[in-house]
This record gives structure tokens, C-alpha cells and sequence, in this order.
């Protein structure tokens, strides 16, 4: 059986695929301003990207380590030596989080969008995020899919409907890594898991896959 990591990349490159056969991709990031190239470097880097985790800290765990996790190739992990039993390593995934902020960060600053609306917009995002995560043994935190860029575009369009694109990619990532990862980090101690990766693991589909749906539905 394929690892989970793999599939889930497999999945995602042939989402990819099919979206650019369609032409969706070129539709969502036209509306943030992209050109279509551009559009494509900023998905292959999040996709390459999310094989990438960088450690930040760690934490006691508070359960014994995962069989699952034992099992897992050594290749799909760089930091699987560095990896304690008795700890949890938490690290920021590059695709799934250090690329989302930077471009969030990017379209704050080169789109009108007012800061105390896309607070609130990302508080509100952040708690139905929060609201429907669970914590998966051998897996890490996990959420439906398509909840995130539904509630995302929803949000967007009722708080600023015409800069709803550029909010609904910004509250949308950004409240998947603050609900489903950073408000989850208490969780991560009990799930077996020497790694804990904010951005990565069960959430990356989840902000992949929001940055574009919400931005073509709002």
C-alpha cells in the first residue's frame, strides 16, 4: 500500500492536472492579479514544496510513539533521524506553510483590503476551522476538504464583496494554519506523532486546495 503522503501528493498533481486542462487555475489566479505563468510557479512551488519542513520547536509527548510512524519510508521525512520518541517535533512545512503566508502577505500588500475586516475575516475562518478539525492518530490533524474554501468564499463575500478574491485566499489559508494547526498544537502531543508539521501532513491538501476553490467561488 502506498504511503498516505503519497497519495495524497499523486491526488494533488492530478487535481492540478485537470484544473489547468480546464482552465480553472488560470480563472482563479487571474483574479488575484497573477499572470498565468506566475500562477503556475506558485503551485508547482507549493507542491514541490510540501516535502519540505522546516523545525521550529518542540514539546513532551504525552502518548507513545505511533507503529504507523515507525513504518513510514525514511525517504518521505529528512528530519526522521533528528526525531525523538519521547518528543514532538514541531516544523513549518514550506508548501503548505511558509509559501501561503508569503503570498498572502504579498496580495495584503498590493490589494485595498481593509486590516480590520481581514482580521475578522481570518478569526472567523480560524474558528470553523478549529470547530471542524480532528486530531488522526498516525496522521496528524485533519479536516473535510471542501469546508474550508466553501466557508472561505462565504466569508469573503459577505464582509467585502468586492475584494472578495484576494480576502478569500488570504482568510482562507491562513485560517486553516491558525485553526487546524496552531490552535491544534495542545493535540499534536497525544497523537503518537514525533512530528508535528504546521502547514503539512493532513491541513496541506486543505490550504492547497482552499487557496484555489474559494478564490473561484468568491
Amino acid at each position: 500500500m502506498l504511503p498516505l503522503q503519497l497519495l495524497v501528493a499523486i491526488f494533488l498533481f492530478a487535481l492540478l492536472f485537470a484544473m489547468i486542462q480546464v482552465g480553472v487555475v488560470t480563472i482563479a489566479f487571474d483574479k488575484l492579479g497573477l499572470s498565468q505563468g506566475s500562477a503556475m510557479l506558485l503551485l508547482l512551488s507549493s507542491l514541490l514544496g510540501s516535502g519540505i519542513n522546516l523545525p521550529l520547536f518542540t514539546l513532551d509527548a504525552e502518548a507513545p510513539p505511533d507503529p504507523r510512524w515507525r513504518q513510514r519510508p525514511r525517504w518521505l521525512d529528512p528530519l526522521a533521524a533528528q526525531l525523538d520518541p519521547n518528543k514532538v517535533l514541531i516544523a513549518v512545512n514550506v508548501g503548505g506553510g511558509v509559501i501561503p503566508v508569503a503570498f498572502s502577505l504579498y496580495l495584503l500588500s498590493n490589494h485595498p483590503l481593509p486590516l480590520g475586516t481581514v482580521a475578522i475575516a481570518i478569526a472567523l475562518q480560524a474558528a470553523v476551522c478549529y470547530a471542524t478539525s480532528r486530531p488522526i492518530a498516525g496522521m496528524g490533524i485533519g479536516m473535510p476538504l471542501l469546508l474550508a474554501p466553501l466557508s472561505a468564499a462565504l466569508i469573503a463575500l459577505l464582509l467585502l464583496p468586492e475584494m472578495s478574491a484576494p480576502l478569500a485566499y488570504v482568510c482562507g489559508t491562513l485560517g486553516v494554519l491558525l485553526g487546524a494547526d496552531l490552535m491544534r498544537l495542545s493535540d499534536v502531543r497525544r497523537l503518537g506523532s514525533p512530528l508535528a508539521s504546521i502547514g503539512g501532513a493532513g491541513t496541506f491538501d486543505g490550504v492547497f486546495i482552499t487557496g484555489i476553490v474559494a478564490v473561484l467561488l468568491a
